[in-house]
């Protein structure tokens, strides 16, 4: 007999286990793996890099001999194809386990099912579909990047309640409170690439490196630069603790350019006119398995992103003050909408405390949708 709280236990560890390997596993989604047998976990397993073992591989690895007659739990589909892995539905035909619990089927369309197929096919009882929204909620940088080869893209701002990003003297430190800077380094290694616009750079000379409490992987660092205005001296090529590529277009100066590569930094030309095609960068960085990417630019760059529907997901810190100025820079910078129908909404709204400032998540929902 089926017990769907045991079951939802066991998904539940497997599910918390996958969550703490995001950031970690590259273009690869995060998954986690429990094998239960008569009430006793055999083995536990979870995705850690790309290239190497997946998480039923671990898990059946501990459990050895016993696996047989266990119930497997996981959240994602096993995979039924040979990549840089052997597929691991063989895997636990191979172990003899008598039913197996998925969270949510493959996204991608190609191979979609055929785990489960396979499984099936060899007696195996499988249930699909436990905590699916949770599973899918993990991997939603996957789901995109796999069906779609673009990168999901992540706007991420810190302003103030009025919507300014800095003083009109330029003083940005700090519109919010280490809570949320804290969180914006989390963010920033659950990406494969953070990117910011010149100005940001010019601004700030950022690093763009991820400093939390936790060591943690450094994203690759993106700069939308239409004239290659960045200095050879600047932080983000000087460094070499992780790869910077600059989104340039055809009118930039080829001296710089070149200048530019013999430091190691990668120049993309992204369109013909005097602005970066977006659209355009976007499908270049996903063909260089840029998979997700954090935009935490100013202004200007957030508000193009969003004006040609090109942000998937939005995290708003609010600092619950107020600094006013006229020319002082906003988080935000669209182009005006004539119609209170042509605005961008939001969906899955979530707002939450991040120690003094206020947290507003969401996914947008443009017009022509």
């Amino acid at each position: 007999m089926i017990d769907i709280l045991n079951d939802e236990y066991y998904m539940s560890l497997a599910l918390n286990m996958a969550a703490k390997a995001s950031g970690q596993t590259g273009i690869n989604p995060v998954v986690g793996c429990v094998v239960v047998k008569e009430g006793r976990i055999l083995g536990i397993g979870t995705h850690l890099k790309r290239g190497e073992g997946h998480a039923e591989v671990h898990a059946l690895a501990m459990a050895g001999d016993e696996a047989k007659g266990a119930t497997v739990y996981v959240t994602l589909e096993p995979c039924s194809h040979h990549g840089k892995t052997p597929p691991c539905c063989e895997l636990i035909i191979a172990s003899g386990a008598a039913r197996v619990v998925v969270a949510a089927a493959d996204p991608n369309p190609v191979v979609s099912g055929r785990g489960i197929q396979r499984l099936r096919e060899h007696g195996i009882d499988v249930s699909v579909g436990l905590m699916e929204s949770k599973s899918r909620a993990l991997n939603e940088k996957f789901n995109k990047y796999i069906t779609s080869r673009l990168p999901f893209v992540t706007l991420k701002t810190a302003s103030t309640l009025d919507g300014k990003i800095a003083t009109e003297q330029g003083d940005s430190k700090w519109v919010t409170g280490p809570v949320a800077r804290e969180q914006t380094h989390t963010l920033r290694h659950q990406h494969t690439a953070i990117m910011v616009g010149i100005g940001t750079a010019l601004a700030d000379d950022p690093m763009l490196t991820t400093r939390a409490a936790v060591p943690a992987i450094h994203p690759v660092r993106i700069i939308v630069d239409s004239k290659l205005s960045l200095p050879l001296d600047a932080r983000v090529v000087v460094d070499k603790s992780a790869p910077t590529i600059l989104l340039t277009t055809d009118q930039a100066d080829q001296a710089k350019k070149e200048l530019l590569l013999q430091a190691g930094v990668d120049v993309i030309a992204c369109g013909s006119g005097p602005e970066v095609d977006l659209t355009y960068a976007l499908a270049e960085l996903g063909r260089r398995e840029i998979s997700s990417i954090l935009l935490e630019g100013g202004g200007k760059l957030s508000g193009a992103m969003l004006d040609h529907e090109l942000i998937d997901k939005v995290v708003l810190y609010y600092a619950t003050k107020f600094i006013g100025g006229a020319q002082a820079p906003q988080n935000i910078a669209l182009r005006g909408r004539t119609f209170m129908s042509e605005a961008i909404s939001l969906d899955g709204v979530q707002v939450e405390m991040a120690g003094e400032d206020i947290c507003v998540t969401g996914y947008p929902r443009y017009t022509a949708d």
